[in-house]
């Protein structure tokens, strides 16, 4: 996306909080942000927070920094509300490796199953599923479901395999990845161990098995966070987006965190679509009300109550 003109004079943080309050907007922030857009957030949170945090909110405009699937179950929750994103490429490789046409056709071939999607997925796929799920309630959305239905989860194959270890329900899976999830080395991190000892290694359940066989802790992004925070260790190897580590060291400052390295020499363990959101895109956001983030009126109804359900099994 082209970046409009911005005075290189500006004091950025002080127009963004300026012109938050003009526009009463609430920012709505990933955990995987830059710390400085996680410092200017209203709210930080992983994909069920967000999402209850939307449902929630009161603003007249949402900004949303984190990635579009995400903008979408914040348009999905407030079709009234102005939802706004700060660059309309930050993607997603699940959402984009999940096409809808594809994701029904797949879904025809068994009629009488329980769809699941991780909603890391488009609104067109949400509209086409039974339920959403996020790596928080994976366990508790798949549980709810009678034992003799069968299940389609996609679009995150190692999700649901961890899912599957950890109820015994068997899945039908979609053969799709998030592409900073599985570029974890495990012969690097079995180096990185070697060096620390001492530390717990943390990871997310979108890791590849290997890596997860390694884990003393797997868990959602909030639940990384806790376990960081309240566990007597004090160094953590930490198996995610490595953004999450700006909230770690606020919350538990006198412990350590450590990256997980990713296979070859570079920063392909930070999401390249969450970190497109920068300042001076969240400014021009909040300055030019745009891009704005709208939804045919059908397609939101039916992608609302599939996240609806899931909401509603999440108290």
């Amino acid at each position: 996306m082209e970046q409009p003109y911005v005075d290189p004079g500006l004091d950025l943080e002080q127009e963004i909080v300026r012109l938050k309050q003009a526009r009463n907007a609430v920012i709505l922030a990933h955990y995987y942000q830059d710390e400085e857009i996680q410092e200017l957030a209203d709210f930080i949170g992983d994909s069920l927070q967000l999402a209850q945090a939307a449902r929630d909110t009161q603003a007249d405009t949402i900004v949303f920094c984190g990635v579009h699937f995400m903008a979408e179950t914040a348009k999905i929750l407030n079709p009234t509300r102005t939802v706004l994103l700060p660059d309309v490429d930050a993607g997603c490789s699940l959402a984009s490796g999940c096409p809808p046409d594809r994701f029904r056709a797949w879904r025809a071939r068994y009629p009488d199953a329980v769809a699941i999607s991780y909603i890391n997925c488009s609104a067109e796929v949400k509209a086409a599923s039974d339920i959403i799920c996020t790596s928080s309630n994976a366990e508790k959305i798949v549980a709810s479901v009678p034992a003799d239905k069968t299940i389609l989860f996609a679009p995150d194959r190692n999700l649901g395999r961890y899912v599957i270890q950890r109820t015994g329900r068997d899945m039908v899976l979609w053969p799709g990845s998030c592409i900073v999830h599985e570029t974890f080395s495990q012969r690097k991190l079995i180096a990185l161990k070697a060096r620390h000892p001492e530390a717990q290694i943390i990871a997310h359940p979108e890791c590849e098995p290997p890596v997860l066989e390694m884990a003393d802790f797997i868990g959602s992004t909030s639940k990384l966070l806790q376990y960081s925070t309240e566990n007597d260790c004090n160094t953590f190897i930490v198996v995610t987006e490595p953004g999450i580590i700006t909230q770690m060291v606020k919350q538990a400052p006198h412990k350590t965190y450590l990256p997980a390295p990713p296979m070859n020499a570079c920063a392909c363990n930070e999401c390249p679509f969450m970190r497109l959101n920068s300042l001076e895109k969240l400014y021009v956001c909040l300055r030019d009300m745009k891009p704005e983030l709208t939804m045919d009126e059908q397609l939101r109804a039916a992608a609302y109550t599939p996240i609806e359900r899931m909401l509603t099994l999440s108290v």
